[in-house]
């Protein structure tokens, strides 16, 4: 597993990370969450990224318990925060940002995490109050490091000019093959202000595994067919990009490689990509994602993969 630095700070990352939106503390097994820890840890993935939103706080329960055993120093610990809470709090303020990283704290069990990110905007709060209340749990040694989510561009060059605080050094993208929008102003602006990203769902919630086949059902068990994660599954129901999907792997197969691994290179080929967050539900999964780790892609494949995609590439902007 190849490691890279996050932005300008000094935290090393692997390629591949290890994500639990909609998994861990909800849509996977306790049995089968504790095994593909184990074997994100034996594989080399040393980022590990969660929020306080995900499962209501029991994401971060769960990766409490089961890093607790450790040594803090062998992982990168990601958490969030932004979205409502079944305590009612929300938003980016003074308040949210000491009272939410508190209570992640508490349910991560460690006295810090390495990487605090702001989930989404606050629009009704001002930055310059977020920045400061996340200056405070940087120099209180709550935090090691700063990021965000799904920001506007002209918001993060704003946060990155100001002064007497401490700055971003990751940003948290949707970006994949078939989700490019950061491209157009997002990845630039990072690049330009010592911003790595750390993208998710770079398989496009499981459609650039090649598992979903134009004209057949979804198979028994996947994203698609769960109540909590289906209606999150759009491109597993677009028969034209499921087509295009199974043409790319063929240039998988041409350079022995799964169509998975050339989704993750893929996005990998941009050196301010410090990591892709991967989710798995079982051991197996992790460790085919985790050998894209250092497959590089020449002109002639990154072509080809825009030829067979074509008009199927969404260049929309974030996610909600």
């Amino acid at each position: 597993m190849r490691l890279r630095r996050l932005g300008s700070s000094d935290l090393q990352v692997s390629e591949i990370s290890l994500g639990s939106w909609l998994t861990y503390g909800g849509g996977v097994s306790r049995e089968q969450a504790e095994a593909c820890v184990d074997k994100a840890f034996a594989l080399g993935i040393t980022l590990i990224d969660t929020a306080n939103v995900y499962s209501a706080g029991r994401a971060e329960e769960f990766l409490g318990e089961v890093l607790s055993g450790r040594p803090r120093d062998s992982y990168v610990l990601a958490t969030k925060l932004f979205w409502p809470m079944p305590d009612g709090g929300s938003g980016l303020s003074r308040e949210q940002v000491h009272t939410q990283l508190d209570a992640s704290l508490t349910r991560l069990r460690t006295d810090y995490v390495d990487l605090y990110q702001c989930h989404r905007y606050d629009w009704k709060t001002p930055l310059e109050e977020t920045m400061a209340a996340l200056t405070e749990v940087v120099r209180e040694g709550k935090v090691r490091c700063l990021g965000f989510s799904e920001w506007p561009a002209e918001k993060i060059r704003e946060a990155q000019q100001l002064s007497g605080v401490e700055h971003f050094v990751s940003s948290q993208p949707q970006y994949s093959m078939i989700w490019r929008g950061p491209e157009r102003d997002v990845i630039p602006t990072c690049r330009e202000l010592g911003i790595s990203q750390i993208v998710w769902s770079p398989l496009g919630q499981g459609v650039l595994t090649g598992k979903y086949e134009p004209g057949a059902p979804p198979p028994e068990g996947s994203r698609a067919t769960s109540a909590t994660m289906g209606r999150f599954m759009e491109g597993a129901r677009d028969e034209r990009l499921l087509e295009r999907v199974q043409q790319l792997g063929g240039v998988a197969r041409e350079l022995g490689v799964t169509l998975a691994q050339l989704a993750l290179a893929w996005v990998l080929r941009d050196e301010n990509v410090g990591s892709a967050i991967v989710g798995a539900s079982r051991p197996e999964q992790l460790e085919e994602n985790a050998a894209a780790s250092g497959v590089e892609l020449d002109e002639d494949t990154l072509r080809r993969v825009d030829e067979i995609l074509g008009d199927s590439v969404a260049w929309a902007g974030p996610a909600s």
